[in-house]
């Protein structure tokens, strides 16, 4: 029970054979469509009798207009009933979505540093440190002197700020 591997050029010949005969049945379906349009057309349209006067002549073009006027009535019917028909189909398939909802695939939870993700968005040529820290400037802290006057008594400041708000009272 070893199975072979069909070799590439074993295929190809197959493959050329089924499209010829897939040809020929369609060249033989072309030629049964002709022949059962001339039957259909021999057997239900029979041609025109043009022997006669004016009148006879008047007679028969107004037969086939009728004739014709009265498919062109049952053309435009089916074509209505087709598209309305289209129109219904379109409404289900939709209403079935609206029913079955879009499924969201399961997400996986990947743990990734911020490196390998940029790694990764940006192609392993960029490498990128996110170590931003080191990147930082280093800044001493001074210490500031507060001057000990504003330490002073807390009720000198609440006057002086009272004669200030006088002063803005009377304007």
């Amino acid at each position: 029970m070893s199975e072979k591997k069909m070799t590439s050029s074993r295929r190809h010949h197959l493959k050329s054979l089924i499209l010829a005969i897939a040809a020929g049945w369609l060249e033989q379906e072309k030629k049964e469509l002709v022949a059962a349009k001339d039957a259909y057309m021999s057997e239900n349209c029979p041609a025109p009798t043009m022997s006669g006067d004016h009148a006879a002549l008047m007679e028969i073009c107004k037969k086939i207009n009728a004739q014709i006027d009265k498919i062109d009535e049952e053309r435009y019917d089916i074509e209505a009933k087709v598209q309305k028909a289209d129109k219904e189909i379109e409404d289900l398939k939709i209403k079935v979505v609206d029913l079955a909802g879009v499924k969201k695939p399961a997400l996986k939870k990947v743990r990734m540093s911020a490196d390998t993700m940029l790694k990764a968005l940006l192609g392993s040529k960029h490498t990128v440190n996110m170590d931003l820290r080191a990147n930082l400037k280093q800044v001493k802290k001074e210490s500031k002197e507060e001057p000990t006057e504003a330490a002073g008594d807390w009720r000198k400041n609440v006057e002086g700020k009272a004669d200030r708000k006088k002063m803005f009272e009377t304007s």
